[in-house]
């Protein structure tokens, strides 16, 4: 037998990519300890915590209004099922999170979906999971987002658009009644 044929087999790993994005991210660098852009290994037996907290938070994030710990990840198998996935925990007393439409109150967990929004506070987060096969590991690839992801993934506008083009709800006169002015006025 060659050494080809001798070789464990490759197994594929989970893979959690997460983008970030804060309005102030560019003015508070709140994402300043996080590695960004390269994967990092997760023991499956170890839950990724986000907070402030870097004494118990492998994810840091730099902002005071962040909780000591906000959220926390743990990877696991499905019962009878060879599928694995994360279940998200909101581990802050004083700020609800947010995963897609569900809200979540202190110690409430759920699911993570494969692809979902995560909000607290202003912060804004993409996690999209690529399966994989490895019980021992998983990974974790963090981006950056230049835009607001929910600006981003926004469905199309419901409120029908006036002839002119211009939505009334671009004006923060909206609902105010109309002032006549004279042409001669300035």
């Amino acid at each position: 037998m060659s050494s080809f044929e001798e070789a464990e087999t490759e197994e594929t790993v989970t893979c959690l990519h997460m983008t970030f994005y804060h309005p102030c991210q560019d003015n508070k660098m709140m994402f300043r300890c996080l590695n960004f852009c390269k994967r990092e290994q997760v023991r499956a037996d170890e839950m990724a915590k986000f907070g402030r907290d870097s004494n118990v938070c492998r994810y840091n994030l730099m902002d005071t209004r962040v909780s000591r710990i906000q959220f926390s990840l743990q990877f696991y198998r499905k019962l009878n099922s060879s599928q694995f996935s994360f279940e998200i925990k909101n581990m802050s007393k004083k700020t609800k999170l947010i995963v897609d439409r569900t809200e979540l109150g202190y110690l409430n967990k759920i699911d993570l979906p494969l692809k979902c929004i995560i909000c607290f506070g202003d912060y804004q987060i993409l996690a999209e999971v690529q399966e994989g096969e490895s019980v021992d590991y998983f990974e974790t690839h963090l981006h950056l987002a230049e835009v607001p992801i929910l600006q981003e993934r926004r469905l199309p506008s419901l409120q029908p658009i006036p002839e002119n083009g211009i939505s009334s709800s671009l004006f923060p006169s909206q609902g105010k009644s109309p002032i006549e002015i004279d042409e001669n006025e300035s």
